[in-house]
C-alpha cells in the first residue's frame, strides 16, 4: 500500500513571501538613496553597509540602539505608521546628541506577522524623512517576517545609530559644577516612552473591541486641542539642528526619556551632585494631566514614567545661559545643579 504524498508546500503559503520581499527592498532602497552623503560607498543591496569616515582629527564613535515600544500599537490601531518610523530615528538623534555627536548612519529593524508592503513602506518614509532632517544617511536594515511570533497587527520596530564626535569636543557632564543652570527644552508630548501606563489608563491599544478603542481615539478633546489619538501619537522631536550651534557652551546633555526626569538627569551628573528643578518654571501638556487624572497616577510616579512636557534638559554655565537662549528660543530656565546629600546623583523636584 503506497503513502500518500503530502502537497506541494512553498515559503509563501507558510507565511513568508520572499517575492513581496524582493519588491519591497526595492520601494526602501529609493528612500535610502534619499538619505545619502558622500561619505556611503554602496546603495541597499550588499551584506553590510559601507560609510567612509574621513575629514575629523581624532574621531571617537558614538553609537545607540532604541525602540518606539508599545506606541506601535496605536499606530496600527490607527493605521498611522510614518510617524513612528519618524519617532525612532530622532529618539537615536537626540541619544547620541548627549555626547555632542553628529549623527552619521543609521539602520533600521522592522520584525511583523502580518503588516503589508505599503505598511512596511510607510515606517521607512518616516525613517528617511527624519534621517534627512538630520543629516544622517539611512544605510541599511532588515523586515523580517516572523508569522508565528508576532500575533496579526503586531510589529516590532528597532532602530540603530552611529555618530561621531571629536575627543576633545566630547559632552560628557565631567565639568558640570554646583551652580550650573539646568535649560529645558519642550516635549512634543510623551514622546516614546509611558505608553504602557498611558493605554491602560486610556483603554486603547489594549486589546479591547477595535472599533470602540479607535473611537475613543479619534474623539475630540477640548483641553488637548486635538484628537487623543493625535496628542498621543505626536512625534517625539528631535532636538539636534536646534542644539548643534551651542553644543561648545553645554556642560551636558540629558534626554529625557524611560525613568522620566528622575531616571535620567542623574546620569550625566558628576559624584555629589544633584539636579534642583523647579515645577511650575515649565508648562505641562495637557495629555499628561489627562492621563494622571483618569488613572489617579501619583504626582511622582508620573514624574517616573513620562517626561511631563521636557524632551531635553541642558545644562551650562551661568554666564552662557542668554546666548544659550538666544540660539534656542523655546529653552527655559528651569534649575540649578547644586550640591547632593550624602554625596548622591539625582534629581530633586520641588
Amino acid at each position: 500500500m503506497s503513502q500518500e504524498q503530502p502537497l506541494p508546500m512553498t515559503y509563501a503559503q507558510a507565511g513568508v513571501d520572499v517575492d513581496a520581499a524582493a519588491r519591497l527592498v526595492e520601494r526602501i532602497g529609493a528612500l535610502a538613496r534619499s538619505t545619502r552623503r558622500p561619505e556611503v560607498l554602496a546603495d541597499v543591496g550588499p551584506f553590510g553597509g559601507l560609510f567612509r569616515l574621513s575629514g575629523y582629527r581624532d574621531a571617537v564613535l558614538v553609537a545607540s540602539a532604541d525602540g518606539v515600544g508599545t506606541k506601535l500599537k496605536l499606530a496600527a490601531l490607527l493605521e498611522r505608521f510614518q510617524g513612528v518610523g519618524m519617532d525612532l530615528v530622532n529618539h537615536c538623534v537626540n541619544d547620541i546628541l548627549c555626547a555632542g555627536a553628529e549623527p552619521l548612519f543609521f539602520l533600521d529593524y522592522i520584525a511583523s506577522g502580518s503588516l503589508s508592503d505599503d505598511q512596511r513602506a510607510a515606517i521607512v518614509e518616516g525613517v528617511a524623512e527624519a534621517c534627512r532632517a538630520a543629516g544622517c544617511a539611512l544605510l541599511g536594515g532588515e523586515t523580517a517576517d516572523l508569522p508565528d511570533v508576532y500575533a496579526p497587527g503586531d510589529f516590532d520596530l528597532v532602530g540603530f545609530i552611529v555618530g561621531v564626535v571629536e575627543r576633545d569636543a566630547i559632552i560628557d557632564g565631567a565639568s558640570i559644577r554646583a551652580g550650573d543652570a539646568l535649560l529645558g527644552l519642550p516635549s512634543s508630548g510623551l514622546h516614546t516612552n509611558g505608553y504602557t501606563l498611558a493605554r491602560t489608563v486610556l483603554g486603547v491599544g489594549v486589546g479591547g473591541d477595535t472599533r470602540e478603542e479607535r473611537a475613543r481615539l479619534e474623539r475630540l478633546y477640548p483641553e488637548l486641542g486635538s484628537s487623543l489619538g493625535d496628542a498621543l501619537l505626536a512625534v517625539h522631536r528631535c532636538y539636534y539642528n536646534e542644539i548643534k550651534p551651542m553644543l561648545g557652551r553645554l556642560k551636558g546633555i540629558a534626554h529625557i526619556t524611560g525613568g522620566g526626569l528622575p531616571g535620567n538627569l542623574p546620569r550625566i551628573l558628576p559624584d555629589g551632585l544633584a539636579a534642583r528643578l523647579h515645577q511650575g518654571a515649565w508648562p505641562v501638556p495637557p495629555i499628561f494631566r489627562l492621563i494622571q487624572e483618569r488613572g489617579n497616577v501619583a504626582e511622582d510616579e508620573m514624574y517616573r514614567a513620562f517626561n511631563m512636557g521636557l524632551g531635553m534638559v541642558l545644562v551650562c554655565d551661568p554666564s552662557d545661559v542668554e546666548a544659550v537662549r538666544a540660539q534656542v528660543a523655546e529653552a527655559l530656565v528651569v534649575g540649578e545643579v547644586v550640591r547632593g546629600e550624602r554625596g548622591e546623583r539625582r534629581a530633586i523636584i520641588e
